[in-house]
């Protein structure tokens, strides 16, 4: 894939929140220098303020995609970024500074709630129609349920329902497309009016978090076939393999901390089977007996040869070699936080991969909060960036010290030749020192796109 070849990042964007921090501030849109040869590298260059507050900004998205690439008349200048809590879909100019965006449009949570019965937007994807869509987890009123809005490209205007036909899969959450296999699939984390106001224990074994991946017919938009990963499993993130014409890739579940590979069964129907497990740990001091590793975000290397994922509470980051799908070999691990670290309140029992707790992780003096959380890698494969917040209400909970003290955003080093991450010691944003106080960092976007936001059709 020539994207490969792609100049080195000198800058990313990343949504903060300061939803649940106590500070009555709107989530902003930072421009983080990234460039090791810049007076300003580690810095936040930019803020963009939402007009709004309690926006919960999360994930984001481009106004045209990489299948677009051969036509000179589409641009990414305009970046998505629905609000997974007040519904609210924002679009952002990039094109006309791309270190300073401004904010171009705000669709309104009422639009979302009238033309598509929808709301808690979270994963936007362009597609080769010059649309926008994007996924949610759920009804106006919070109910499961996993629709998707159509956006048009252009004016950005809503322009109905993607999904046609009864079924509707009873949560939403990410999705990846494959028109050359004429698939879309679809993921469900939980209930919003449940899992938006903190994880409860007692919410398990009741329905209210997924346990499916959904399967929908790309051309006819219909929801097709349901694969079950196992009860309040959550599956999260969904990737396919980078390359079109592979019909799978990988969902990591993150309540039973387990990824799956999902594939195209010789009947032509969709199949998945469990090519990971992270074992729990049996713990005192926290909120459950066993503590599972949470894995949260997955990507995969553009040149599909490296499955990398995060357990944010265990607090390890991971590197699997995946030359051969079906049997992922760890080859890097490194612990940058969580919630088993040294000193802390929690006490690991049992063990099945670690002989010790691990250290608390320091950088630049610094004692990072919380634990790896949402990643990004370089186009090159040799850097992966990482940021420690999931999700205001969650941080709040697990992680009491990140709404005192901030998220960070750290970068590791990748050897992509044997496999191996290190910390670049080197490396630290720390939005502990913002100036309208300590926000919660979450997803990391490139101009001109990335490993999670790329589909090449």
């Amino acid at each position: 894939v020539s994207v490969l070849k792609g100049p080195r990042e000198e800058i990313v964007y990343v949504p903060c929140i300061y939803r649940n921090t106590g500070r009555k501030k709107p989530d902003f849109l930072a421009t983080v220098d990234v460039n090791p040869k810049s007076p300003h590298y580690c810095q936040v260059i930019h803020r963009l303020p939402m007009p709004n507050l309690g926006d919960e900004l999360h994930h984001s998205g481009w106004n045209t995609c990489s299948s677009c690439f051969g036509d000179a008349t589409k641009k990414r200048n305009r970046l998505i970024l629905p609000s997974f809590i007040s519904s609210r879909i924002y679009v952002v100019d990039v094109g006309t500074d791309l270190r300073a965006p401004r904010l171009f449009k705000v669709v309104n949570s009422e639009d979302v709630f009238w033309k598509c019965n929808l709301g808690y937007p979270h994963t936007s994807h362009c597609l080769g129609s010059g649309e926008i869509m994007i996924s949610t987890l759920g009804d106006p009123a919070g109910s499961g349920k996993g629709g998707f809005i159509l956006l048009d490209g252009e004016t950005f205007e809503i322009k109905g329902n993607w999904e046609k036909g009864d079924k509707i899969p009873p949560m939403g959450y990410d999705f990846w497309y494959q028109p050359r296999h004429n698939v879309l699939i679809s993921t469900e984390w939980g209930i919003p009016k449940c899992l938006g106001y903190g994880f409860d224990p007692n919410d398990l074994k009741k329905g209210r978090y997924g346990r499916c991946i959904n399967v929908w017919d790309w051309t006819t938009h219909t929801y097709v076939q349901a694969i079950d990963v196992g009860e309040d499993a959550a599956p999260l993130e969904i990737r396919f393999l980078h390359n079109p014409a592979a019909a799978e890739g990988y969902v990591g579940c993150t309540i039973s901390s387990a990824i799956h590979r999902f594939y195209k069964t010789e009947q032509g129907d969709w199949a998945a089977e469990k090519v990971i497990q992270v074992p729990s740990k049996k713990v005192e001091g926290w909120l459950l007996p066993d503590m599972p590793g949470f894995i949260t975000d997955i990507l995969i290397s553009l040149d599909d040869r490296f499955l990398y994922f995060s357990n944010w509470l265990h607090g390890d980051v991971r590197q699997y070699d995946i030359s051969d799908t079906r049997k992922p070999k760890l080859v890097g691990q490194v612990f940058v936080g969580g919630s088993i670290t040294k000193g802390g309140p929690v006490t690991v029992c049992r063990d099945e991969e670690l002989q010790s707790q691990p250290d608390p992780f320091f950088i630049k003096g610094k004692k990072v909060p919380g634990g790896p959380q949402m990643i990004q890698l370089s186009l090159d494969g040799k850097r992966l960036y990482v940021t420690t917040s999931l999700y205001s209400a969650w941080d709040r909970q697990f992680y009491p010290d990140l709404i005192k003290d901030g998220s960070v955003m750290l970068q590791l080093d990748v050897d992509t030749e044997q496999g191996g991450l290190t910390v670049n010691e080197s490396f630290l944003v720390d939005f502990g020192k913002e100036p309208d106080g300590p926000c919660l960092a979450h997803e990391i976007r490139y101009p001109g796109g990335d490993c999670t936001s790329d589909i090449w059709v």
